[in-house]
């Protein structure tokens, strides 16, 4: 059963009793991070319920050090960084079960004057691709697998030690390991628990393919849901570890002898109505319809040009290693996990697994390119041809973008990218992508001072 989100009546009572006191007034930024205002109970119904927030439009801007950066048009110092406008969106008020007294609700971004919805907010770019489906008359489901690094030390003590010689929770490899990660589940159940209680709906969670690496899934949805679900799940991992003196990782990559955590995107086609996929066919090829062929056949056709929505950062391309679990090649193939696409499910769980995507990727801007994408392969009529049988890694296949540097050249360069995000949206993307390059050479890194002090 899925859990029922906060009704505002509910969420009235609760703060008239005192049982909430505070309300997290939120919005998803470009790192896929929740930004806003801890907002009194008495006051969200008494102004920010009708009102929203105002926020500065430089949080658009930014990179994951706050760092305020040049080139964008939407915001800069020459207009003075003003307000953009928070209005919440009432459909995803929960409680937040970990933190006492609070409940949250996401909101959507506006212009202070007018009141247009922010193009180049995240939240916004994934609502226009919705709006492009249910145009055509689909409605597309989703799910995202995230996986996580647990560590005992927390995240105060991981910075004093530079996040490294850092202690793994767990000795073992914990993939579907029950001994092992019954250790770990004292943060595990509450996990679970706490995301449940949140309107997040688990399904399950199991150790996964390194020490100390976990993934809790979370039921499908439509895109905007499970962005929602993710985003608050990711954020509500780290707050749950950290309220125990721990920490958690959700980067690509942590180190290049381990494993890296990925963000494993299942996508479907279904009517518009949501009652019915679109995605199987019992005498089709592969038992796919041909909408759910030709759907895969964009996923296929925008996979590079468009891997920087699945791989924003310079620590994102370290996870493609051959054998690492994580795909090297653009392909697709029936259960096999060595390629960018499997097709996997029964019926109407028929669906197309996207393997590309790190756990670090913004949720909002990986299923705007997955819809994109497809959407792209059913106007087109593409075909995504036979399935791959066989070691991906070895095979002759498109590849997968090696470098953040690869990916921003294709990502420059694309039309679909243009087309679907339009030109503001992919001129903003475009800077940011740009920018994490450019702050990424502004630093030497701890191999460089290891290697060249001495020898070179």
């Amino acid at each position: 059963m899925i859990p029922d989100m906060l009704e505002l009546d509910t969420l009235r009572a609760l703060v008239e009793t005192g049982d909430v006191d505070t309300v997290l007034v939120v919005f998803p930024d470009l790192q896929g991070r929740l930004l806003g205002k801890r907002v009194t109970g008495r006051y969200f119904f008494d102004r920010v319920l009708e009102e929203g927030v105002d926020a500065c439009d430089y949080l658009l801007t930014v990179d994951a050090d706050m760092n305020v950066l040049p080139g964008f048009e939407y915001a800069n110092w020459d207009r003075g960084y003003g307000d953009l406008h928070c209005r919440p969106d009432l459909s995803t008020l929960r409680r937040i079960p970990w933190l006492a007294g609070t409940a949250l609700v996401i909101c959507d971004l506006h212009d202070v004057e007018g009141g247009a919805p922010v193009e180049v907010s995240p939240r916004q770019i994934l609502r226009r691709q919705v709006a492009r489906a249910r145009a055509a008359g689909y409605e597309v489901m989703t799910a995202s697998e995230l996986e996580f690094l647990l560590f005992r030390e927390s995240y105060e003590e991981a910075a004093t030690r530079g996040h490294t010689s850092l202690t793994l929770q767990n000795d073992h490899v914990l993939d579907y390991h029950i001994l092992q990660t019954s250790k770990d589940e004292y943060l595990l159940r509450e996990i679970r628990r706490g995301m449940d209680a949140a309107g997040v709906p688990v399904e399950f969670s199991k150790g996964e393919s390194e020490a100390g690496q976990h993934e809790v899934n979370l039921r499908y949805a439509d895109a905007l849901t499970m962005a929602d679900r993710h985003t608050v799940y990711k954020n509500g991992v780290k707050e749950i570890v950290a309220a125990h003196g721990q920490s958690a990782t959700f980067m690509a990559k942590y180190d290049m002898a381990r494993v890296g955590s990925s963000c494993h995107v299942h996508s479907s086609v279904w009517t518009a109505t949501g009652a019915t996929s679109l995605m199987p066919a019992d005498d089709g090829p592969d038992q796919l319809s041909e909408v759910a062929r030709r759907w895969l056949g964009g996923l296929l056709a925008g996979a590079r040009e468009l891997c920087w929505c699945y791989a924003p950062y310079v620590n994102s391309y370290k996870r493609y290693q051959p054998g690492s679990w994580a795909p090297t090649a653009v392909g697709w193939g029936l259960d096999n996990r060595t390629l960018g696409f499997r097709v996997v499910g029964r019926g109407p769980g028929r669906r197309v697994e996207c393997r590309i995507p790190g756990a670090d990727a913004n949720p909002y801007l990986t299923f705007a390119a997955i819809i994109a994408s497809g959407l792209h392969g059913i106007e087109q009529q593409l075909d995504p041809g036979p399935p791959f049988r066989g070691n991906g890694y070895e095979a002759d296949l498109p590849r997968i973008p090696s470098t953040l540097v690869e990916s921003i050249e294709l990502f420059e360069r694309s039309e679909l990218a243009r087309d679907a995000f339009g030109e503001d949206v992919h001129a903003h993307l475009l800077n940011l992508a740009r920018q994490e390059w450019r702050q990424f050479n502004a630093h030497v890194t701890d191999w460089e001072r290891r290697r060249g002090f001495e020898q070179l």
